[in-house]
């Protein structure tokens, strides 16, 4: 029997008081193109579904873990919120079984990562929604506390390290640093460095030498592939 939304609503213990968010929520916007369905797709719900599980996944490092600085716990959430992780979350629930894609995209080899990530979101957004604030980050903690209490602490690496892992995971190339900008005299040097790959630039950083506007441009570009 193939799984539906409903299977995932009752695995999660949800019982909803607005089912089409949960369907819209599952809308590739092929299909809605596609169809011209009265629902729409899932990007709006995507969009109040980042915010939600940011700030849930957030308040369970804070809570978990007393003693780290801000550094560490945003290391720790960004291990979590990422696209690879989300999507693999996704997978884990069977979201790959219950989106609403058109032809051209289940042609194209049906929903990948970024998709899976993206309807993951939407799926928090329909539920915050539909449920409330406290209702979902109950959802967010089910899903997600037990991993964030065994993280590994290797998690915790500096923002280079953890960028060059990610993105050798993804792609098998090498991230660079180059400085953008110098100004001022020490001690009140500013350099801003940009971090690329793939001919793209991905974050910027300042800082009073090379080595930590190199570390900010690094965190500032995980913040943004932890999308």
């Amino acid at each position: 029997m193939a799984r539906e939304i409903r299977d995932l609503l009752k695995e999660l213990d949800i019982e909803t008081n607005e089912r089409d968010l949960y369907t819209k929520a599952f809308t590739h916007p092929s299909f809605s193109n596609e169809k011209r369905n009265s629902l729409g797709d899932y990007e709006r719900l995507e969009f109040i579904g980042d915010g939600v599980l940011d700030l849930s996944v957030a308040d369970i490092v804070y809570r978990l873990y007393p003693k780290l600085n801000q550094g560490d716990l945003s290391k720790i959430r960004i291990n979590f919120v990422n696209g690879k992780a989300l999507a693999q979350y996704a997978r884990k629930y069977g979201f790959e079984d219950l989106v609403l894609m058109g032809h051209g995209q289940k042609n194209n080899g049906g929903p990948n990562d970024k998709i899976l990530e993206d309807v993951f979101e939407a799926f928090l957004g329909a539920i915050y929604l539909d449920k409330g604030y406290e209702f979902v980050y109950g959802i967010v903690s089910k899903i997600f506390l037990e991993d964030i209490k065994n993280v590994p602490m290797n998690v915790l690496k500096d923002y280079k390290s953890q960028l060059q892992e990610f993105v050798q995971a993804d792609t098998r190339n090498c991230v660079t640093y180059r400085v953008v900008s110098e100004t001022g005299n020490p001690p009140n040097t500013e350099f801003v460095v940009e971090v690329m790959w793939d001919n793209q630039v991905y974050g910027q950083g300042k800082g009073s030498s090379k080595k930590k506007a190199e570390q900010e441009a690094a965190k500032d570009a995980l913040s943004k592939v932890a999308r």
